[in-house]
C-alpha cells in the first residue's frame, strides 16, 4: 500500500512539475516532471501486476486447500482455503 501512494504523489508531483515548467516555458522542468509521471506510472502498473499475480496465486491455493479439505474431511483445511480464496479475490481487485 506504500508504493501505491508514493507512485501515485509521484505520479501527480511530475505532472504538476511538467505543468509549471510549461507554462513559464521552462522546458528542463517540464521534461523533468514528465520523466518523472512515466517512471511513477510504469512503477505504479508494475505493482499492480505483481498483487495481482499474488491474487491469483492465494486463489489457486485456497481452491487446492478447500478440495483437499472436503475429501479427507478436514474442514480446518477447508475453511483455510476459503480464507485463502477470499484473499486472492481481494488482492485482484486492488
Amino acid at each position: 500500500m506504500t508504493e501505491r501512494i508514493s507512485n501515485t504523489a509521484n505520479s501527480y508531483m511530475g505532472g504538476a512539475k511538467q505543468t509549471i515548467g510549461e507554462t513559464i516555458g521552462n522546458s528542463n522542468l517540464a521534461a523533468s516532471g514528465a520523466q518523472q509521471k512515466a517512471q511513477a506510472d510504469a512503477a505504479q502498473k508494475a505493482a499492480d501486476a505483481k498483487t495481482n499475480a499474488e491474487g491469483v496465486g492465494h486463489k489457486v491455493q485456497g481452491t487446492v486447500q478447500q478440495n483437499v479439505g472436503s475429501l479427507t474431511g478436514n474442514t480446518s483445511m477447508q475453511a483455510r482455503g476459503h480464507a485463502n480464496e477470499a484473499r486472492g479475490d481481494l488482492e485482484r481487485k486492488v
